[in-house]
């Protein structure tokens, strides 16, 4: 079926035509028709699979028929809530591309900027409203923000949102939504405490999972490399130097953890971009457009702050630190292989990181395949970063040498 055959409206059609869009995906297959319905749905899918655009086109043509049977401006009638402020930039994205020329207007707001101008614009009226819980409730509070006439809630990454302690502020906001309304639900994995969020909020949601037996996208070659912790910097340094094309998205644990890898590439001439939580928000916008840029082929990134990035030709996703929760590898690994390309993932195993792994096998039901390296190999990766650091060190004394001598010479 093509996109074309959907009850749609014409400027959607050309929307979706302009974006590239020619057939839709298993889970826009499966979701749009009971969204357009006016169904509840539980979506479980990949990532990179176009979840996304499977609740943005049906919900897209929903706001236009309400607009065009409603008398007055009945304010903000789709609430999207999104964990981190990067998917929300790319969840408005998406909406704002489909929307053009249909006379729905969309909005995204997050912590970490101004909110004057997000006022302004929610007064002068919004009909479809991306938002993280925090600013959202910031700006309910100051009663800048009505949700009583909220006609579609939308909770995407479900497990994201549950797993950064978002279960509150989800049950919350539905106290202010009105009790008939279309409620929405996507994430990437799916669990026995997902499902009660989800039923409890809605007593009988369509579920629809793609895939649900193997959560990884198949495009990506998953490889483990057993390694000792304080060595991964130099296998790092190897990948990198071997794939001089690739372009590269690192996960480590903590932001501490960020920072003493970016410096250690810096120390062997690599440069790299970091985002973490603690990087101020215009500097994460700009990091994120320098990374899609390919201004710098290598970013180093935690997991929250990570969330939702979307940025086209990544070849490697390497976990330099495997995540504590299984289920993040799912979303790590989700950066690579979108779509039809192909990607490539590297895990850096130390001793004490087995038990994770395991974790990783029991969650994805299957063991991902060792890169056998041989003592000879490991030691010449050692040997060579050993002697790029020797060779580093000693420039850097000789520009200091030569430093002093002109001073002299002054």
């Amino acid at each position: 079926m093509k996109f074309s055959e959907y009850p749609l409206s014409p400027q959607i059609k050309q929307n979706i035509a302009s974006a590239g869009f020619k057939r839709p995906t298993d889970i826009q297959y499966k979701a749009i028709p009971h969204i357009l319905r006016g169904e509840d749905v539980l979506a479980v899918a990949q990532t990179g699979t176009g979840k996304t655009a499977a609740f943005a086109i049906p919900v897209l043509q929903l706001m236009q028929n309400f607009k065009e049977n409603q008398r007055r401006r009945d304010g903000i009638q789709c609430l999207v809530m999104v964990p981190t402020r990067e998917l929300a930039l790319q969840i408005t994205k998406v909406f704002k591309s489909l929307a053009t020329n249909t006379g729905v207007s969309v909005y995204g707001i997050f912590g970490g900027v101004d909110q004057d101008p997000q006022i302004a614009k929610l007064n002068k009226g919004v009909d479809v409203l991306i938002t993280t819980p925090g600013r959202m409730f910031d700006l309910r509070h100051q009663g800048e923000l009505r949700l009583e006439r909220v006609r579609i809630l939308i909770v995407d990454e479900a497990d994201q949102m549950l797993g950064l302690g978002f279960v509150k502020d989800i049950r919350d906001v539905i106290k202010l939504l009105p009790r008939r309304r279309q409620t929405l639900f996507f994430s990437a994995t799916i669990d026995e405490d997902i499902k009660k969020l989800a039923y409890s909020l809605t007593p009988k949601p369509i579920r629809i999972q793609v895939s649900p037996k193997d959560p990884v996208s198949k495009n990506v070659e998953h490889h483990v490399l057993f390694v000792a912790m304080d060595d991964k910097r130099f296998f790092l340094e190897r990948v990198l130097r071997e794939n001089p094309e690739g372009k590269f998205l690192v996960f480590v644990r903590t932001k501490v953890r960020a920072e003493r890898v970016q410096k250690a590439m810096a120390r062997v001439e690599i440069n790299s971009l970091i985002l973490h939580g603690d990087v101020e928000q215009n500097l994460r916008m700009e990091t994120l457009q320098a990374f899609r840029r390919t201004e710098e082929r290598l970013m180093i990134a935690t997991d929250v702050s990570a969330r939702g990035i979307d940025v086209p030709a990544i070849t490697h996703v390497i976990n330099y630190d495997l995540p504590t929760e299984a289920d993040q590898y799912v979303h790590r690994i989700g950066r690579t292989g979108r779509g039809k390309a192909k990607g490539i993932a590297y895990s850096f195993c130390a001793p004490e990181e087995k038990e994770l792994l395991q974790a990783i096998h029991r969650y994805t039901g299957y063991e991902i395949s060792i890169l056998n390296l041989d003592r000879s190999a490991y030691r010449e990766t050692l040997q060579q970063a050993e002697e790029d650091q020797f060779g580093l060190e000693e420039l850097m004394k000789e520009a200091e040498k030569a430093t002093k001598r002109n001073k002299k010479k002054r």
